[in-house]
């Protein structure tokens, strides 16, 4: 009997450990995403910065679940005023307007990216490179969702849509995607 209250014993601290360690986990992922968005260069209407790859880390590192849920806390604090997109923007102007589309879309990037975590490739050049593909594919459908909402806002054609919100970002999307699935195998031994 004794034995059996030490093993809920032991099981219920892990719990508090386990929950405490997703917690801050998720936290440090919101707060990169945060710094990342304030790391702009202004081109175009959409300025460039390195948020995209902290959401690709966020899929890659974390997994799909805990990676969703900093996306969605990332996203609900920019919604209640907290100054978290690119630019120290906050709001629902940002959110809902013309770009908003791309930051719904992260959604995406974080899940897809999450799910090929789950994958099992144990050699790490592989699971970088797969990786890499599953961030490549978690853009396409965020730059998809994206794109065509911003045409409903501006009621513009696909071509300019393209022009202005997708193209001029692709290489550095590559760049990023790369270090970011590097990186993600790299660190994700010190995550568990």
């Amino acid at each position: 009997m004794a034995e059996e209250q030490e093993i809920r014993k032991k099981k219920k601290q892990g719990v508090g450990k386990s929950a405490a360690k997703d917690v801050a986990q998720i936290a440090l992922t919101v707060s990169l995403i945060a710094v990342c968005a304030w790391t702009t260069i202004p081109i175009f209407l959409i300025p460039f910065t390195l948020q995209t790859f902290a959401v690709a880390f966020a899929g890659g590192l974390l997994g799909w679940k805990k990676g969703m849920i900093a996306v969605g806390a990332y996203i609900l604090m920019g919604l209640v005023g907290i100054p978290v997109f690119s630019n120290f923007q906050a709001g629902t102007a940002v959110l809902f307007g013309p770009t908003g589309g791309y930051l719904f879309g992260f959604f995406f990037l974080t899940a897809i990216t999450g799910l090929f975590k789950l994958v099992p490739v144990r050699n790490r050049w592989g699971r970088a490179g797969m990786l890499f593909g599953a961030m490549v594919l978690g853009m396409s459908v965020c730059y998809l969702f994206g794109t065509v909402w911003f045409m409903l806002m501006y009621k513009c054609t696909a071509g300019y849509a393209l022009t202005i919100c997708v193209t001029p970002f692709l290489p550095a999307d590559f760049v990023k995607f790369v270090l970011a699935a590097v990186l993600c195998v790299r660190t994700e031994k010190y995550i568990k």
